[in-house]
């Protein structure tokens, strides 16, 4: 057996003729333990939440968004558009039509944006899932209204008989003195109410672009065309190739770049609460500081005589650094068994819950092979220096003058 290593398992497990070294060495192995949990349980959370954003985002916003790139509309049914029907690795092309409309019902009223889209848009995005109250269907004048929406103008799929109008300015110039006649104006019917979050349901009520085109006063044109592709293509790849085959008239799209802000915010957050318990861990390891600092003191008659039967000084501080890694890894493994016993329970047993009104019952956890190995790398990096430099700097002062 490794000699060093031997004599520091003896150290760590036997018992001091000072009580507080004992003591201060369990703390140690709590505080690192419960460094490490917090940072397992964190960052779980984390992914978990990421995970549950993109799965909310990826039902309203497609893999591949196209716009043009001056102006607000074009035709679809140019050749280069059309030619992504059959374009590698694409599964659905949904033709969409968005603009701003006034909604009323009763004697409340709010703006909304108007988002038309074809009969592909439901088998495409699986919006159906994000319906808390009626159904999907845009058949006749149904719409889907976001939550917020419908809690402003107090309307509900219940209301069968009392349609919604919806108001927007016709295109071009009017000569009329009516302001009524610049407005287009359509009865509407809620067939369902859907919910992501404060952003999407507030904004968005979803109707036939038939009807939508009907209430912007356009023809057959689109504001974007939305594709999603198969599983196994490669979406970096396919949007290379659509931008090759578009040109510079369109702006191309994928998910995160539609959504640049909150994708770099989430992960900024992820980077920051790291660190900032990274930085809460180092200061749990200052024990090891400590403990180390005692032990070297307590056993100067140890290391009397372990020089006396040949022992150099590497070899002294080889087992006291031992010591403190020994106090970093039993720290860390039982961190980090813990923190996964933690996500499992929640993940099995939904132990912390959201409030009634959230799109899922309890909060997300996904546990990530390679969070779990930076993790344990930092935490064994911190441990080693936290015992490196106390062994450094006492035996040097006290070391070397004994021997």
């Amino acid at each position: 057996m490794n000699l060093p290593f031997f004599i520091a398992k003896r150290y760590l497990i036997s018992k001091k003729s000072h009580n507080a070294i004992n003591i201060i060495s369990g703390v140690s192995v709590v505080g690192v333990c419960v460094g490490t949990m917090a940072l397992v349980i964190v960052l779980s959370a984390f992914n978990g939440l990421t995970d549950l954003v993109q799965s909310l985002y990826g039902r309203f916003d497609p893999d591949i968004s196209i716009t043009i790139k001056q102006g607000k509309t074009f035709d679809p049914n140019a050749n280069e558009i059309q030619f992504l029907k059959r374009a590698e690795g694409v599964a659905y092309f949904t033709e969409v039509m968005e603009g701003n409309a006034l909604l009323k019902f009763n004697d409340k009223q709010c703006v909304a944006t108007v988002k038309g889209v074809s009969s592909m848009f439901q088998k495409m995005s699986g919006f159906d899932t994000l319906i808390t109250d009626g159904v999907f269907s845009l058949e006749k004048n149904n719409i889907i209204m976001g939550k917020g929406i419908g809690n402003i103008l107090e309307a509900s799929p219940k209301d069968l008989f009392r349609p919604i109008s919806i108001y927007a300015p016709k295109r071009g110039n009017t000569s009329s003195l009516n302001p009524e006649d610049a407005m287009n104006e359509m009865k509407v019917y809620p067939a369902g109410t859907f919910t992501i979050n404060d952003e999407f349901d507030y904004k968005y009520i979803i109707m036939n672009i038939d009807k939508a085109r009907q209430l912007l006063d356009y023809t057959n044109e689109v504001t974007s065309v939305e594709l999603k592709l198969l599983p196994t293509a490669n979406k970096e790849e396919v949007q290379q190739q659509i931008v090759a085959m578009l040109g510079n008239r369109y702006v191309v799209k994928n998910r995160e770049q539609q959504n640049e802000m909150l994708y770099k915010t989430m992960k900024s957050e992820k980077l920051w609460v790291f660190i900032i318990l990274i930085f809460i861990l180092i200061i749990a390891t200052f024990n090891v500081i400590g403990s180390l600092t005692m032990l070297i003191i307590e056993k100067k008659k140890d290391i009397i005589i372990l020089n006396n039967i040949g022992a150099d000084v590497t070899l002294i501080r080889r087992i006291f650094l031992f010591e403190g890694l020994m106090i970093t890894v039993i720290g860390a493994i039982a961190g980090l068994a813990l923190g996964l016993l933690v996500c499992w329970l929640q993940m099995q047993f939904s132990l912390v819950k959201y409030s009634e009104g959230f799109v899922v019952d309890a909060y997300p956890i996904k546990i990530n092979a390679l969070d779990m190995l930076l993790i344990i790398s930092v935490v064994l990096l911190i441990g080693f220096f936290a015992a490196w430099y106390p062994v450094r700097l006492f035996t040097k002062r006290n070391v070397v003058s004994l021997v």
